[in-house]
């Protein structure tokens, strides 16, 4: 195969992609070898890519990568997730863009519509992955609402169900008002807000004031008093709420309200009349120490409702507006009710004050505009604390590891903290909740307090549910028509927590030979932000079912963020589009541009130039590999120059290798990646090819050329994992190689550096710093390279042995050792050994008096500019100590070296 002059990656990507496709190079089955098994965090399945799928999912190809050059059995899962809340979200919009309601269908007409949109827009994130290089199993591609996830979903939910660890209950819980759903607490963002604390006046009810006497009272009391009568006052950030008041509580303890004790106060513009009540939950420090009870909008309230066994008012329809439950507003939007609401307090006299309050709001994580509502409502739970007591153990014990660590201190308070899990959402797009509810007969359906009661049943068919329902009941006459199935779809994590386990079909089908073989997977590569929703879930199903955590390793990556720091979004347009990226750098140039600044944990601050960067390095493999191949070669003795610079670089390799090794074993991946670039870039094209290069349409060596191909094919698969494409296009160059072979298959076999390897190593560096004085003397001096010089060792060459790459490397005539540099010959230190080279008649006498009389002129106007600030009485009186020392030694220094270059050019003069 012939090389092109220049590398066109969008030519060489989409050829080799459908070869590794064609030949099966990404598919995995259970075999002798150890296995290597990663599982992709599933993007949403009418998702498009994004610059944290870009990091997520390079990440993941570099460890699948080299796992498969180390001879393991490499498979990568690929797979999308069915995302409830977006995706019905997306299709209910489409649906109004064509005047349909999504409630004026069936819940199958709707799901119709569901699945044509997702059968249209599904699947194109994965297509896209394609474009980076992502080696994934794609025959093993999974969504989390095919049949057999579908049926493992079905079948845990009945399981924990029956361990009594599933449970349904009236609970407070986060309602999005724009989805119409529950959600998750770890579901709700907290964003901090500049807000309002209103001051509400409740007055005492009469007949509670009609035998109060204020003089008896202790001093410690805050009694206040108008024309109206006497007040509490209740500071709140949602007035709109006060139509749900049914109590106000103050701390018994609180000297300050002593006397609202066993009073009635009537709520603002509502006039309900409500009882003061005592308990030590209100904090007596904020605010007023009065707190007004909402038990229908506020978990705290509810807790204290149903303490002291208050009314529920729900003032809230399921979309935020105002219910019928509300003695007023009815109809009008929460936030337009509270602008409303404060106008006409205001208005009536009932505001003490309102002054400006920081505090934080909840928000929908999968409708970033919405805030939440605390709401009353009949859902799922799932009692988590089984599961934080097998989940914790394997982090803390480090037989799981989290890298950065510091995500262990995290996982540990969240699970310490744990609460139940609200795993129903009012949705139709999902997977629906195996529950039949039915009624036994006419009278069963109250209970002794007269109370309705719930009978349902929990099946993975309606069948088996009515088997159940007549069983339960008693009642054999009951028929699939009296069955109603829960209208709920269960929280989309509930199926995504067991997708290391479902993807190998482990809760349908335990024990098959493909769970036993892939689980537990090797690596996770995932965001922090989901440590709860998913990771820590997974270990939980994975302790559950499998006796054992579902990974070995979890590598947080950090968020991408602009090169302001500012993070990636659409609102901001700071977020570039990936595909247009690869179109531009190439996907290698992109995954090296990512990876150049992605350490474990931390943010990304991402700079379009690191893709520049990449393609540029790019380039210089492919320059690199076209000067090697270029060379001609001849059946003629190995230069002692070449014998050194291989030795050298076979050293270097060896070292290289190891360190490698240990910055993938801590992934540092990051580091792993600038390793290999300095190991090309600066050793093996800006030294190595420079020591062994022949000259000028001369041939070089045959031993020398052989190993330089057997170094770039090593270089090669060194940087395989981080940069496919190019290493294969390359690779496949450098021998002729059969129909299906791939650089992807080949084993990276390094042997381990010895002593005398880092001795060698560490005197090639010391080479460099020689041939790198000569080289400054040249360029101080002016003396062209073409110009051979004579270098001087003063007392001793230390380095004798290396002298052959010295001579090249810096074009000399030889090496002497002398006892005294010569007078005309300009000096440099390596370490403790010193070097001279005599100039003699090779330099232009005038030119350099020009070069050091311009460095002089600079040097005194610099000078100047010092002096001038030194004499600046209030610069040197109200500067920093530490920036007046500064100036003072620039001043110093530059007074130095004036001196030094006035009696240099008086020397040169002489000359003349």
């Amino acid at each position: 195969m012939e090389l092109a002059t220049k590398y066109d990656p969008r030519e060489v990507e989409s050829k080799w992609y459908q070869y590794w496709l064609d030949n099966k190079l990404f598919s995995s089955k259970p075999d002798k070898r150890e296995p290597y098994t990663i599982v992709i965090p599933p993007p949403n399945v009418t998702g498009v890519l994004h610059m944290g799928h870009m990091l997520n999912n390079t990440i993941q190809d570099i460890l699948v990568r080299r796992a498969r050059m180390k001879g393991k059995n490499a498979c990568w899962v690929p797979g999308t997730d069915h995302a409830s809340i977006a995706t019905e979200a997306k299709v209910v919009k489409r649906l109004a863009e064509q005047g349909i309601k999504k409630h004026d269908l069936s819940r199958d007409e709707f799901l119709k519509h569901a699945w044509d949109w997702t059968n249209e827009h599904g699947g194109i994130i994965l297509k896209q992955l394609r474009r980076l290089g992502a080696s994934c199993d794609w025959n093993r591609t999974a969504f989390t609402m095919d049949d057999k996830r579908s049926d493992s979903v079905t079948r845990v939910f009945i399981d924990l169900y029956e361990k009594g660890l599933i449970y349904r209950g009236l609970r407070m819980v986060n309602w999005d008002p724009k989805a119409l759903t529950a959600l998750s607490n770890e579901e709700v963002i907290y964003k901090e807000e500049q807000s309002k604390l209103y001051h509400l006046k409740y007055y005492v009810d009469a007949d509670s004031c009609s035998s109060f006497d204020e003089t008896t009272l202790d001093e410690g009391n805050v009694i206040h008093k108008d024309e109206n009568g006497y007040y509490a006052v209740v500071a709140t950030t949602r007035p709109e709420t006060i139509m749900g008041d049914t109590a106000m509580c103050i701390n018994p303890k609180d000297p300050k309200n002593q006397w609202l004790k066993g009073k009635k106060v009537i709520v603002p513009l509502v006039g309900r009349v409500i009882p003061v009540i005592e308990d030590r939950y209100v904090d007596i420090e904020f605010g007023t120490g009065c707190l007004k009870v909402t038990p229908a909008h506020d978990t705290n309230d509810h807790m204290l409702g149903k303490n002291h066994n208050l009314e529920t008012i729900d003032i809230f329809n399921a979309d935020g507006t105002i219910s019928e439950q509300s003695p007023m507003y009815v109809g009008m939007d929460r936030f337009e009710c509270r602008k409303q609401i404060v106008k006409d307090i205001e208005k009536a006299g009932l505001m003490e004050r309102v002054e400006d309050y920081t505090n934080k709001v909840g928000y929908s994580e999968r409708n970033p505009e919405t805030a939440i509502e605390p709401r009353l409502s009949l859902q799922w739970f799932l009692r988590m604390q089984h599961f934080a007591d097998i989940a914790l153990p394997p982090v803390l014990n480090g037989e799981m590891h989290f890298y950065p660590s510091k995500y262990v201190n995290t996982y540990k308070n969240w699970l310490e903290n744990i609460q139940d899990w609200c795993i129903s959402r009012q949705l139709w797009w999902g997977h629906r909740i195996p529950a039949y509810y039915y009624t036994p007969d006419n009278d069963e359906t109250t209970n002794t307090k007269g109370e309705t009661e719930e009978h349902f049943v929990v099946a993975d068919s309606p069948e088996k549910a009515l088997e159940l329902a007549r069983k339960e009941s008693g009642n054999n006459a009951l028929e699939l028509s009296d069955l109603q199935q829960d209208k709920d779809a269960l929280d989309t994590w509930f199926s995504s927590w067991l997708w290391p386990i479902s993807l190998f079909d482990g809760i349908n089908n335990p024990n098959n030979e493909e769970i036993n073989y892939y689980y537990p997977t090797s690596d996770l590569v995932t965001a922090p932000d989901i440590i709860f929703f998913w990771v820590a879930r997974m270990i939980m199903a994975g302790e559950e079912y499998m006796g054992n955590f579902p990974f070995k390793n979890v590598y947080f990556t950090g968020i991408v963020r602009d090169k302001l720091g500012r993070k990636m979004s659409k609102s901001l347009g700071n977020s570039p589009d990936p595909i247009e990226l690869i179109d531009k750098y190439g996907a290698d140039g992109v995954r090296m541009g990512m990876m150049l600044s992605a350490p474990a944990g931390n943010d990304i601050l991402f700079d379009e130039s690191l893709c520049e960067q990449g393609r540029n390095f790019n380039n210089k493999i492919w320059n690199a590999f076209r000067l090697v191949k270029g060379w001609e070669t001849a059946d003629v003795e190995q230069p002692e120059a070449n014998r050194i610079a291989v030795e050298w670089f076979e050293a270097i390799l060896r070292t290289a290798n190891e360190e490698l090794n240990d910055q993938f074993s801590k992934y540092r991946i990051s580091e792993a990646l600038m390793t290999v670039y300095r190991l090309f870039w600066d050793e093996f094209s800006s030294w190595y090819l420079e020591m062994v290069k022949p000259a000028y349409q001369q041939p070089i060596d045959r031993k020398t050329y052989e190993a330089t191909l057997g170094f770039f094919d090593v270089l090669l698969k060194m940087l395989h994992p981080f940069m496919p494409f190019i290493t294969e296009e390359l690779w496949q160059h450098i021998s002729e190689h059969e129909s299906g072979e791939s650089i992807m298959r080949e084993k990276l076999e390094i042997g381990s550096a010895t002593d005398s390897d880092k001795r060698l190593v560490a005197d090639i560096e010391t080479v460099k710093q020689i041939v790198s004085g000569v080289r400054t003397v040249r360029n101080q001096k002016n003396i062209p390279n073409k110009e051979q010089m004579q270098l001087q060792a003063i007392g001793e060459d230390a380095y004798a042995e290396y002298a052959a790459v010295v001579v090249k490397m810096a074009n000399l005539k030889g090496i002497e050792t002398v006892t005294e540099k010569q007078a005309d010959a300009s000096q440099f230190m390596v370490g403790t050994h010193e070097y001279a080279v005599p100039l003699g008649e090779m330099i232009d006498v005038a030119a350099e008096i020009e070069k050091q009389e311009a460095q002089l002129k600079h040097l005194e106007g610099f000078l100047l500019g010092v002096t001038k600030k030194l004499s600046n009485e209030k610069f040197v009186a109200h500067a920093p100590e530490a920036v007046v020392a500064l100036e003072r030694k620039k001043q110093s220094d530059s007074e130095e070296k004036i001196a030094s270059l006035k009696l240099s050019i008086a020397e040169l003069k002489k000359k003349l």
